[in-house]
């Protein structure tokens, strides 16, 4: 863990004011117990820009705007089974810049869209729907003894409680 602390703008302020009036760097650093090397670094950047804020950020500059940002989280919610990649592809051709699939997936990840693997089943025909409606209006009146004889065999996957930690569509 960092030992810095770091001096919000309103104690900043305070520090320049007292240095303007006249006091010593080294008895304004014992006043507000900080180091003397804050107080003069403070003083000087305060000489050369004229401000006592500190700089926020540093770091990488982000390559898309809050614009691009939501071109692409639109783009793929317009078609959802796109990848990444393909989105990725699709904003090249919109516009000059490259972005990597990993920028594209975090543009998507703060626009609220998630990757999520799709459950394979085998989907309902009307035949299907019917001959299962016909069997619950048969059994609808079953007791638990009646169901107490029933064996389920075929290969399904079954979980009773929630915490079987698939991500389901």
């Amino acid at each position: 863990m960092s030992s810095r602390h770091h001096i919000d703008d309103f104690m900043r302020g305070r520090i320049i004011a007292k240095i303007e009036e006249g006091r010593k760097t080294t008895d304004v650093a014992r006043e507000f117990d900080i180091p003397h090397s804050v107080v003069s670094r403070l003083l000087k950047s305060f000489k050369t820009t004229g401000m006592c804020s500190r700089w926020h950020g540093g770091g990488r500059v982000r390559s898309t705007m809050p614009a691009e940002d939501r071109y692409i989280v639109l783009s793929a919610k317009r078609n959802r089974r796109t990848t990444a990649q393909q989105v990725a592809n699709q904003f090249l051709a919109a516009s000059v810049k490259q972005i990597s699939r990993k920028t594209v997936a975090r543009r998507l990840r703060g626009g609220g869209l998630y990757a999520r693997r799709p459950v394979v089943c085998v989907p309902l025909t009307r035949q299907h729907r019917t001959a299962r409606l016909q069997w619950c209006r048969e059994h609808h009146n079953w007791t638990e003894q009646d169901w107490a004889c029933v064996l389920f065999s075929d290969e399904s996957r079954f979980s009773l409680s929630s915490d079987c930690r698939r991500q389901l569509i």
